[in-house]
């Protein structure tokens, strides 16, 4: 399923031009992490550099799937000009690392034993062919539905468990002249929605058959169109002008109580958190109705790209930072997702914090840790994106149900 794409040669020429993209004090980092709370989380990492005398520039590009990012990215190494770090998520990293872009990290990360510490599933896209080229940062999973706790008890509302429970919390809050569901229309939104419908229908059996395995069968499944049967009752509880909307103004309507619920990552919580709210009193955390013992993850690395020899000392440094327990824990705390690393404690985190933990090691250990076909960590980005334009067609009105399973198995059969 790997692409390897054979542009090596021309790629590292380009990138031998590029050392020097950042001076020898400081680091370019190149990343989308832009709204409120995860400029706040970011702000940490700058600080703990700063602090070892290492500046840093910053180079953020709005968009929260990181598409716009990666565009900014090919523009910068076709120009010979590579910034010394970059965010990345799952097969992009085994991309770039199979171009031969990426450094060598294998030599800080023997020296901070990052193989006792990182689990299995997300050494999936920091290596490549043996060699750490990526610092994780998170770990992030995105079967989340976040809530108004004030808005669903004045509704009589309790948390549904069910996806009958939760189209009857919908049903309420309509009438009563809430928006139900918060939600921004691009297309990763779009995607990270259908990968907790998707696995609610399927189970995570299905769900590694349809995105992981891309079987063909399990594609053209009933479960499917029941999943693409789901997505359009979402549609019909958003608001009129969730086109284009970012996802983080999204989160704001929850937290103002324009809104109900939203269905995203837990990256979300880190808004609340901003504004001040506590879980449990303010907002509600919980897994998406018929996922609860499952977790569909990504995990935001940075990428440190090969400035024309050796690793440098900055990007060590930045490397040892990411992964430093201290670093893991205030980071996520603020992210609201939860450590790369098993050892870390969670008496720092909220209860959303101290679920999202739980639940992790729990899903690992069942078999129930799944890599998120939306968010880059399930099949490579040819066929990602051919996932996202038949939902996003599909959740705009192009297709109905019937339709959308069969374009969806096509589309995944052409791009793989």
């Amino acid at each position: 399923m790997r692409k390897v794409l054979n542009k090596k040669a021309v790629l590292f020429a380009g990138l031998v031009v590029s050392s020097g993209s950042a001076s020898s004090s400081e680091v370019e980092v190149l990343h989308w992490w832009t709204s409120g709370g995860e400029a706040s989380a970011l702000n940490l990492l700058k600080q703990d550099l700063e602090s070892q005398g290492i500046g840093w520039t910053d180079m953020p590009v709005a968009g929260g799937g990181g598409e716009q990012a990666m565009t900014v990215l090919r523009a910068r190494v076709t120009a010979g000009n590579a910034p010394t770090a970059v965010q990345g998520l799952g097969f992009d990293i085994i991309d770039w690392g199979n171009q031969g872009a990426l450094a060598n990290l294998n030599a800080v990360a023997e020296k901070e034993g990052w193989d006792d510490v990182v689990p299995e599933a997300l050494k999936t896209f920091a290596k490549v062919d043996g060699k750490w080229v990526a610092a994780p940062v998170n770990v992030h999973s995105t079967n989340w539905v976040w809530a108004n706790k004030p808005v669903l008890d004045a509704n009589g509302i309790e948390q549904p468990t069910s996806w009958a429970d939760f189209e009857a919390a919908l049903k309420k809050l309509k009438e009563a002249g809430i928006t139900p569901i918060a939600h921004g229309g691009q297309a990763w939104q779009d995607a990270t929605v259908f990968d907790a419908i998707s696995l609610s229908t399927l189970g995570a059996e299905g769900y590694t058959a349809a995105f992981v395995e891309l079987d063909a069968e399990v594609l053209r499944s009933d479960e499917m169109k029941e999943a693409f049967d789901r997505m359009a009752v979402i549609r019909n509880n958003v608001d009129d002008n969730f086109s284009g909307r970012d996802w983080n103004l999204a989160t704001a309507m929850v937290i103002n109580g324009e809104a109900g619920f939203q269905l995203m990552g837990d990256w979300a919580k880190g808004e609340f958190v901003k504004a001040g709210q506590k879980p449990g009193e303010d907002f509600l955390c919980f897994r998406f109705p018929g996922t609860a013992d499952q977790v569909t993850f990504n995990s935001d690395q940075f990428m440190m790209f090969d400035q024309g020899g050796e690793v440098s000392h900055e990007q060590e440094k930045l490397a040892a930072a990411i992964l430093s327990p201290e670093f893991q824990s205030s980071f996520n705390v603020v992210k609201g997702s939860v450590p790369a690393r098993t050892d870390v404690s969670d008496a720092a985190f909220d209860s959303c914090g101290k679920q999202g933990m739980k639940d992790l090691i729990a899903a690992s250990e069942s078999g129930n840790l799944l890599g998120s076909m939306a968010h880059g960590h399930a099949a490579p980005t040819s066929v990602k994106s051919a996932i996202y334009d038949v939902v996003t067609a599909h959740f705009n009105g192009e297709y109905d149900s019937e339709t959308a399973v069969v374009e969806l198995a096509d589309a995944v059969e052409i791009s793989r």
